[in-house]
């Protein structure tokens, strides 16, 4: 399969490179969505596009049991520094993430596949909007799910690519693989007017300082030390003349965990830190907008790509994940579906190239690596059931 996939090379790259030149943002992907369902009718998939608003589901094979495959396809709003021959054609937006390469790996495994005979059922799943979500607050894999992307699926695959590992190694591991994600949304409420009076005031900007505070203390001093968790302050904005006290201070923050039962104790901590705003004499708002759940890797998917992994590319090349904070929505997918992400590294060799970047890059010989590892483990749990 490894040799299948590299004989693809020139494929794959000439597709991610296609996706780089066209990057469209979260719930924007109607060109790259297009092209996705062109090539997979070409190889003979049963096709079906809108799923989620702008994603793509295609099927090969038919029955049980069913493996599903899903790689991602929005970019970020960010303006690329690269000055490649397939930089970004879009002004303020580029694929600073990877998706790009996602998006062609697994038409790479469609391709493969389509060449193979095999029972059951390969399902991909090209999702759009991993990096944000819509008017709701909602991203791509939730609105996948509410559109049955993932009705009758037994197990889930997909890959993230890394460019802090080397090419040629993964990063895979059973257990939270990634954080869950909440967002705070709070307003400390004063009393303004002049500032040469503040004693006649309320000063929101005073309470809100002693606010952030309780709130950083959530995590030292309200969380046991060996639960993983994050809340951080993004945003403060209050106040508009420098002899002027406010009304009004509002703050956003992210809150980040491992598990509901320390993201309960989260949002219970946040109320009480709030509640500093009453002591000293103002008043709050708040709200917490629930989003992704955490990524768990399925002990039995991971041992399954561990050993697809050894027998392509040697036990040597597999590396245990760095614990992380960070969030990815495919937490949707393995939260209903027994499912699976590994860390593709596509390190370009001494000019590291940092996700959401405007110089983010990778080493495209990872691309036939990924292919090869995704094609095979969904060959070998298909002819296993």
């Amino acid at each position: 399969m490894l040799d299948a996939a590299r004989k693809l090379e020139g494929q794959l790259v000439a597709w991610r490179r296609d996706f780089h030149m066209h990057p469209e943002l979260g719930f924007q992907e109607e060109r790259t969505a297009a092209k996705v369902a062109a090539i997979l009718e070409d190889l003979g998939c049963r096709v079906r596009t809108g799923v989620g608003r702008t994603g793509v589901v295609a099927e090969l094979g038919e029955g049980k049991p069913v493996i599903g495959i899903r790689a991602d396809m929005d970019a970020l709003p960010i303006q690329e520094a690269n000055e490649a021959p397939y930089a970004s054609q879009v002004p303020g937006v580029m694929h600073a993430c990877g998706h790009d390469a996602h998006t062609a790996i697994a038409l790479g495994v469609a391709t493969l596949l389509a060449r193979e005979t095999f029972s059951g059922t390969v399902r991909f799943l090209f999702q759009p909007a991993e990096e944000v979500g819509d008017e709701e607050g909602i991203s791509g894999a939730p609105r996948m799910v509410e559109d049955g992307a993932l009705e009758e699926v037994d197990s889930l695959l997909a890959l993230h690519v890394d460019s802090t590992l080397d090419t040629g190694d993964i990063e895979l591991g059973d257990g939270p693989s990634s954080a869950g994600v909440d967002t705070l949304y709070a307003t400390i409420i004063g009393r303004g007017g002049h500032g040469a009076m503040p004693h006649e005031v309320v000063d929101p900007i005073y309470i809100t300082s002693h606010v952030i505070l309780a709130l950083h203390g959530i995590v030292s001093r309200r969380l046991r030390p060996f639960e993983p968790a994050v809340v951080s302050i993004g945003s403060i904005h209050g106040g508009e003349a420098d002899n002027v006290i406010p009304e009004r201070v509002r703050i956003t923050g992210t809150i980040r965990y491992m598990n509901t039962e320390v993201q309960e104790k989260i949002h219970d901590e946040i109320k009480r830190a709030m509640e500093v705003a009453r002591t000293l004499g103002g008043d709050y708002e708040h709200k917490i907008e629930v989003g992704d759940p955490p990524m768990i890797n399925d002990s039995g998917v991971v041992e399954l790509l561990h050993q697809v992994t050894t027998d392509l590319l040697g036990e040597e090349c597999i590396q245990p994940p760095t614990p992380e904070m960070g969030a990815e929505d495919y937490g949707f997918f393995t939260s209903r579906v027994p499912g699976a992400m590994f860390g593709l590294g596509c390190l370009i060799e001494g000019d590291e190239r940092v996700h959401h970047n405007a110089r983010f890059d990778i080493d495209e010989r990872c691309l036939p690596i990924g292919v090869a590892i995704l094609a095979e483990a969904a060959l070998r749990f298909l002819r296993s059931e």
